[in-house]
């Protein structure tokens, strides 16, 4: 199975939440982008200072969600992570939800090493009727010239019920060789709730060729046996301060959680 990120096994990718932006009905226009590149900033130094592998920026408190991004929104994100690339130094990824194809624009547009988002499938979801298009996210990363760009594709969706009825090894199969996803993710149910350990056992049998990561719910209770199944995982809520999705990163809870990662491989 090719690794993710060469050189590192069992990897963890820590998310840097940026706030509501403009025309969000959450967004602090008082504080303006100066204010969430502050408040990315402050995130993306504790997870680096507490040793995750990689960062993923991702609009999660654009609350109610979008199936397609707005074009202020996507103007945002792009200059909210300009901003703060400078001060990376791990690899980073970003995701604009629920759309894809703003996904991958944004990341050739800032130069990101991947994109995850929910690129196939139908869904019944609180956004209403959810119809993502792989086709089109692929051809944009190739009209960008950024081939290496790498796809992470969810395969269940948060917030979400999958119309189309086929068990989730199925989909994760389908999903790697009609739409070529370069790795596949397991969600659970929302935002901060665990994945079912059924279901990423059986995507990870299903794609054994192709990285598989947990996308939601990994925390130090249950990391153990998730990484021993999964490739890696993506971690937000567990690292906030009292593991609550909109707090601050927690600097020693990344510790505390990478040092157990550490003793895994």
């Amino acid at each position: 199975m090719p690794e993710l990120f060469p050189g590192k096994r069992k990897v963890v990718i820590g998310m840097a939440h940026i706030g509501a932006l403009p025309g969000a009905p959450l967004y602090d226009a008082d504080r303006g982008l100066d204010g969430l590149v502050e408040d990315v900033l402050r995130d993306v130094e504790a997870l680096q200072e507490g040793g995750v592998d990689a960062i993923m920026f991702g609009n999660e408190n654009d609350r109610p969600y979008v199936l397609e991004a707005p074009p202020e929104g996507i103007a945002a994100m792009t200059a909210v992570v300009t901003a703060v690339k400078p001060h990376l130094r791990v690899p980073f990824g970003v995701d604009y939800l629920w759309d894809p194809v703003a996904s991958v624009a944004i990341a050739c547009a800032t130069g990101a090493a991947f994109a995850r988002e929910v690129f196939t499938g139908v869904y019944a979801a609180d956004m209403g009727l959810w119809r993502p298009d792989a086709a089109r996210a692929q051809r944009l990363r190739r009209q960008l010239g950024r081939p290496d760009l790498r796809l992470l594709y969810n395969v269940n969706a948060e917030f979400a019920a999958a119309l189309d009825h086929r068990d989730i090894a199925l989909r994760a199969r389908s999903a790697v060789f009609s739409a070529l996803a370069d790795a596949v993710l397991v969600s659970g149910p929302l935002t901060g709730e665990a994945v079912d350990a059924s279901e990423l056992a059986r995507v990870r049998a299903a794609v054994p060729d192709v990285p598989v990561l947990a996308n939601t719910g990994v925390h130090l209770d249950n990391v153990t046996s998730i990484l021993a199944v999964a490739d890696g995982c993506v971690v937000g809520t567990h690292f906030k301060v009292d593991g609550i999705t909109w707090n601050p990163v927690d600097r020693d809870r990344v510790a505390r959680f990478m040092d157990r990662v550490a003793a895994l491989r």
